[in-house]
């Protein structure tokens, strides 16, 4: 099967390991030298509608790969979970004990 990086947009990255959908492929790296794909890169979701910038961008290297479909790309990809914060409230400043 031949797949052309145009294609490659259009495709679902999907975790194998959690059966989470990733993303959608944003960009690729190639190594000029040998003309091979070294990864594919996904785009951090945006924060606040853009206006706070994006999360971290997700790079998933060519030994990651598991298939590539017509319409999905299947991955073996150990994702770091973000916590989020869990915002802490100090009622000892407005009680006065």
């Amino acid at each position: 099967m031949r797949c052309r990086i145009v294609d490659m947009r259009a495709k679902e990255v999907i975790n194998v390991k959690t059966g989470m959908r990733i993303g959608c492929v944003s960009d690729v790296e190639i190594d000029t030298k040998t003309a091979k794909l070294v990864c594919i890169i996904i785009y951090g979701k945006l924060k606040w509608f853009g206006l706070l910038g994006r999360e971290d961008d997700i790079i998933i290297k060519w030994d990651e790969i598991e298939v590539i479909g017509e319409d999905t790309i299947l991955v073996s990809h150990n994702l770091i979970p973000k916590r989020r914060r869990k915002k802490f409230i100090n009622f000892n400043r407005f009680l006065k004990i």
